[in-house]
């Protein structure tokens, strides 16, 4: 006993004991509680107000499950964005390979101007080849005090000579054909859009010539994260270059008085009822409703979202290479058992893919495909690469489907009313994999997308939305909406000689690795 009570108190020794006890108990206390908060927070952050308010029960879900919602519909998928844009309180990341100056790009560009205003921090990442804003009008925007805005890899526009151009191309081939194709808009780290979309008119149906089929998903919850840590990453990449380090030093001495001239450009712009039509504008007044009714129809699961890494892979020299996606796609189709449905805009195998799909077709499983026609594709350079590799396509058993450019699908998926009898083209980047293992991103089934490309995509193990899938795609092939391919047959006679002699010109060219 005195080993437990040196100083003779009958109590000492139970204070001693008892009071270590207490200490510990206190401290495990504590860290349950940091850990009880943590889960119920979300990891860094609460959910949203906005968010608790249109889906209070995405709350309880949406730390441990995502919740998708599939963005067929262009003005659907516009909307979206300029609702989260208003909603958004903390910050927005936005990913785009094309961000134009058209109506689509200007309204996008004072909604983000909007909600800088309002102290919300913005990060504008674009790649450098289609870039055709002003530099004056780049560095107009980038001088608020809450937005940056990058460029990944700036071979080509900003900052560039024709002749750094030709330099580059010459000196860094590869280097100068790896681009940023990624297209992610996250909101607050909660929300985020991905899919086959761009920032310009044709792929939100507002053009009035040619116009997407295209395909975006809305993503609420975990996945979001792993897009953040995506674009973080590319954020970081000694590829991503602020717009201050690439224009010329005499051009930055922007006045404010000229700052504030583009922003006011671009204000009165959105409010021209001639650049943003009155039905769009009422829509987007009502999404708030909209959006409610969404997110009772999100489709809830385990979402897996995959991408590359800044510059695609260790090359430097050779085209070839593949990629984090491109290998992550390989092993969902090499693992099908039933069926694979494919909608893709250009349709290059890229090497052994031909002997993949014959082997699967081999082992009993259906492959089916929606392209673009001759008549409708934007990209006679890569149809030439699918034009050599069709035949072999049909004799490995899979069955072909090439898109109208009247497809009569286009007045069920354009909502608003055209002007127009605008062309009418495939965009959209799916795959669907046994009825249940779904894709939707930014990967074109061709060499580029496997090999140059960044590509970034969503995948989901989950029938449900596999269904939806299903059927938007079927709905594409059916006869009314495209022409079936057969060894006897292509519709390769409904576009003029003159366009057939181009194709047959770039044919003959050795480039199936750029397509």
């Amino acid at each position: 006993m005195s080993g437990l009570n040196p100083g003779g108190n009958s109590e000492g020794w139970f204070e001693n004991l008892f009071g270590g006890f207490r200490a510990r108990w206190m401290c495990a206390l504590l860290i349950v509680c940091v850990l009880l908060s943590v889960v119920f927070s979300g990891g860094v952050k609460a959910t949203e107000p906005w968010l608790e308010q249109a889906c209070p029960a995405c709350a309880d879900k949406i730390h441990n499950s995502t919740g998708v919602f599939l963005l067929d519909y262009g003005q659907d998928s516009l909307l979206a964005r300029a609702w989260l844009a208003r909603n958004a309180t903390t910050s927005i990341d936005v990913q785009y390979f094309i961000w134009s100056t058209d109506n689509v790009g200007i309204l996008a560009s004072t909604e983000l101007l909007d909600a800088a205003n309002r102290g919300v921090r913005i990060r504008v990442l674009v790649d450098d080849l289609m870039i055709d804003a002003q530099d004056t009008t780049l560095l107009a925007l980038d001088a608020h005090e809450n937005v940056d805005i990058r460029i990944y890899n700036p071979r080509h526009s900003v900052g560039i000579t024709l002749w750094q151009r030709i330099f580059g191309i010459l000196t860094d081939f590869r280097g100068a054909n790896q681009r940023m194709h990624d297209k992610t808009a996250i909101f607050d780290g909660v929300a985020g859009i991905t899919g086959g979309r761009n920032m310009a008119d044709e792929y939100y149906d507002f053009d009035h010539h040619y116009n997407f089929r295209d395909r975006d998903v809305l993503l609420l919850g975990a996945a979001v994260e792993s897009m953040s840590e995506n674009f973080e990453e590319f954020w970081q990449s000694d590829l991503a270059l602020p717009v201050s380090r690439l224009i010329d030093t005499a051009e930055q001495q922007l006045a404010q008085q000229d700052i504030d001239a583009h922003y006011q450009m671009l204000k009165e712009y959105a409010r021209n009822p001639d650049n943003f039509a009155p039905e769009v504008r009422s829509a987007l007044e009502q999404l708030s409703l909209r959006f409610s009714e969404l997110a009772q129809h999100l489709v809830w699961g385990h979402v897996v979202f995959i991408s590359d890494a800044p510059g695609k892979n260790d090359n430097r020299f050779r085209l070839d290479g593949s990629g984090e996606s491109t290998d992550g796609l390989i092993e969902m189709v090499a693992q099908a058992r039933e069926s694979i449905l494919i909608q893709s805009p250009y349709l290059v195998m890229p090497d052994g893919g031909i002997e993949l799909f014959s082997e699967l077709v081999r082992r009993g499983v259906r492959i089916r495909i929606s392209t673009n026609s001759l008549a409708s594709t934007d990209n006679l350079m890569a149809f030439s690469g699918y034009y050599k590799q069709r035949e072999a396509l049909l004799n490995a058993g899979v069955e072909i489907f090439e898109f109208r450019p009247d497809a009569p699908v286009r007045q069920q998926l354009i909502q608003r009313q055209q002007t127009s009898n605008s062309i009418f083209a495939i965009h959209a980047k799916s795959l669907l994999v046994d009825g249940k293992k779904v894709y939707i991103g930014t990967f074109n089934l061709d060499p580029r997308s496997a090999n140059l490309n960044t590509e970034v995509g969503i995948v989901m193990d989950n029938a449900q939305l596999g269904l939806l899938l299903q059927d938007s795609i079927e709905t594409d092939m059916t006869p009314q909406n495209s022409w079936e391919i057969t060894p006897s047959f292509n519709p390769d006679n409904q576009v003029s000689w003159f366009r057939r002699m181009q194709l047959m010109f770039y044919s003959l060219l050795p480039m199936n690795a750029l397509l």
